[in-house]
Parts: C-alpha cells; sequence; structure tokens
C-alpha cells in the first residue's frame, strides 16, 4: 500500500485512535506510535483498504472485523517457556518463598493466547504450588481470551517448546501435559481449574485484587512512558507487601517512580519484590 502523504495518514489515524475510545472504550493513546502505524498500515494492506476511512467504515458496523483489528493492533507474540531461565528463576528464586503462604494469588497480565499461563500453571504444578493457587489471566482481547481457555495449539511448535521446558528446569516428560489430535495439541484442562480469565485493559482499568505474583512481560515495550508508569502503579496497587513482580528482559521499573519500593531479585530476567 502507498501512502501519498505520511503526516495525513498519522492524523487520519490520531483521529481514529479517539474514535474507537469513544465507541468501544479501547485507549491506544498510551501506545508506542511507530508500532500503532505499522500495525494499521499491515492491516489495511491484509484487508485490501485503501484508505482509513475504508476502514473506519468496516470497524464501526462490524464487531467481528473490529475484533479482528484489534488482535492486530495489539501485540500478541507468545510462546511456551520464552527465556527459560526466567522460568528457572521464577521456579528458584520466588515460588520457594509463596510456598510458606496457605494460598496464592498471580496475575498473568496481557497473557495473549495462554502459552504463558500454561507455563505458569505447568511450573506451579511441578513444585506442589498449582492446587493452592489461584491465576487470573487477563488481557484487553477477548478473542485471544477464548484461545488461551481453550488450550490448543499447534503441534508444529512442540519440539521448541519441549526444548524451552526442559532449559526452564522441566521435571517430567512434557508430553504429559497434553494430548495431540489432528495437528494441534491440547493442554490438560486441569491445569487451569483455578484459572480466572478476565478482560483487562491495561491502560484504562483498575486494580481488582492483591496479588502475591504479577507476571506481565513484554507488553509494556509498546507503551509510551507515561502509560508505563500509570501501569506500573497499577500493579504497585495491587501487589501485597513483599509480593513480586517479573517484566520483560527489555523492561525496566530503574526510571518509575515505584523503583525505591522494590529490590531486584534476578536483574537478567527482570525479576523484583516489593519491599514494603
Amino acid at each position: 500500500m502507498k501512502l501519498e502523504n505520511e503526516e495525513l495518514f498519522e492524523q487520519e489515524v490520531e483521529a481514529l485512535i479517539k474514535e474507537i475510545h469513544t465507541q468501544y472504550g479501547y485507549d491506544f493513546s498510551g501506545y508506542a506510535r511507530a508500532s500503532v502505524y505499522r500495525r494499521i498500515k499491515r492491516f489495511l494492506g491484509q484487508k485490501h483498504l485503501q484508505s482509513i476511512e475504508d476502514l473506519r467504515k468496516f470497524l464501526f458496523t462490524d464487531s467481528f472485523f473490529f475484533e479482528n483489528f484489534l488482535q492486530e493492533i495489539t501485540v500478541n507474540v507468545t510462546e511456551m517457556f520464552r527465556d527459560p531461565t526466567f522460568y528457572k528463576s521464577l521456579r528458584e528464586n520466588v515460588l520457594p518463598i509463596l510456598s510458606t503462604y496457605p494460598f496464592i494469588k498471580i496475575w498473568d497480565a496481557g497473557c495473549s493466547t495462554g502459552e504463558e499461563l500454561f507455563s505458569l500453571a505447568i511450573l506451579l504444578e511441578e513444585e506442589g504450588l498449582l492446587g493452592r493457587s489461584k491465576i487470573y489471566a487477563t488481557d484487553i482481547n477477548q478473542k485471544v481470551l477464548r484461545q488461551a481457555k481453550e488450550g490448543i495449539f499447534s503441534a508444529s511448535n512442540m519440539a521448541g517448546y519441549t526444548a524451552s521446558y526442559y532449559a526452564a528446569g522441566g521435571k517430567r516428560d512434557f508430553a504429559d501435559y497434553y494430548t495431540s489430535n489432528y495437528g494441534n495439541v491440547k493442554f490438560n484442562s486441569s491445569l487451569i481449574k483455578n484459572v480466572v480469565f478476565y478482560p483487562h485493559n491495561l491502560a484504562t482499568d483498575t486494580s481488582f485484587n492483591e496479588f502475591h505474583l504479577i507476571v506481565c512481560r513484554n507488553v509494556l515495550i509498546y507503551f509510551n512512558r507515561e502509560l508505563q508508569e500509570r501501569v506500573y502503579r497499577l500493579f504497585d496497587e495491587s501487589l501485597v507487601s513483599l509480593g513480586y513482580l517479573a517484566l520483560g528482559k527489555k523492561e525496566t521499573l530503574s526510571m518509575s517512580g515505584i523503583s525505591n519500593s522494590y529490590d531486584l531479585v534476578d536483574k537478567n530476567n527482570r525479576i523484583y519484590r516489593k519491599t514494603n
């Protein structure tokens, strides 16, 4: 797709973002602009649309089309046991402390299609903690939440996921956690029996519980500094005293307004612990 006037395109996108917020309640004003522009251009090309005005006509008349648009604009790049050293660090540095609590509440924020969620559940299962844990799996996109709840993934990814599982300190035969069928695998529903799936918008929604561990990895890199700060404060409000916050490798609390209230547990894997 050729855009004759980049400045006009950006102005039209800004107007569209405001209209989406008004009509649907999704606020993308704090998302990094380069990423938003790039993703909208790609979506226009995929749908063979020539302009933002063409896009508007579909967005505000077809809820299914809007759901597809939402999935493209929000970032859903994920895999099981992504960055195995992170999960190994959770296993060795965080879960032994959480095991001292009678009941554990975990927030998987921006859970996407569920690969991270099932990774966390498997980790808890192997450490004997799944039965007394409740995980709140949230995302802005209800379509990916439904996918996460189904627990169905492509069998073509299993070789890589299996290698990452063992690199993360996996203790069993990874295939014990799923059944294969027609090119897909379905993970055992027992892994998510204590999971609450919940639509939540980090840009606009408030705290809804107190957690011992919040995992939000590779989400904040797509937000501008102002929105990042809002989310950090949201997480701070949502953590119990001495609770843990886990971010992605390119995300850090170091420049945030809450940094003085956290100790760094694992620098390489961006795991923090609240000090009060």
